[in-house]
């Protein structure tokens, strides 16, 4: 496992729509396992590959191994496929945007569909933060950025 550069704001990549990924291989295996090794050395709770420089649809989060056991999550091709209309406004940092906090409202819940790093389809409801933590990195992978969508503190 790696530590990988991180990018920072200003960086094209971070504005780049990422690709989907239709190759499951050992390759992508090493990708999140580095992506979770450099988004833990950050610290953060995400990470998407357009941090790293990778212009490709996955992300990894862990919003609870700050305070508990380590629980690692890897989304390969996300989608939101339902979400709540009820939104709470939550205040959240950024790794390429670092010292910065911004108010961002989001859906209370999300419900996802996902693949695995071996391509086996997954889906789930996820609340708090780790919805939160969801959206942010699928804005990601879709080119859009805290500074987009928040009110700068």
């Amino acid at each position: 496992m790696a530590v990988l550069d991180l990018r920072f704001d200003g960086d094209p990549v971070l504005r780049e729509v990422a690709t989907a990924i239709n190759t499951f291989d050992a390759a992508l295996a090493q990708l999140a396992d580095d992506m979770l090794e450099t988004m833990y050395a950050a610290p953060g709770r995400g990470l998407a590959a357009p941090q790293v420089g990778i212009s490709q649809r996955i992300f990894v989060t862990d919003v609870t191994w700050k305070d508990a056991e380590p629980a690692p999550l890897v989304f390969v091709n996300p989608q939101i496929i339902a979400q709540s209309d009820e939104t709470q406004t939550g205040t959240e940092g950024c790794l390429s945007i670092p010292d910065r906090s911004f108010d961002v409202p989001r859906p209370v819940w999300v419900e996802m569909r996902w693949q695995s790093v071996d391509g086996a389809e997954q889906s789930a409801r996820f609340d708090g933060m780790q919805a939160i933590c969801a959206c942010h990195e699928l804005d990601h992978l879709n080119g859009i950025l805290i500074t987009d969508t928040g009110i700068e503190l």
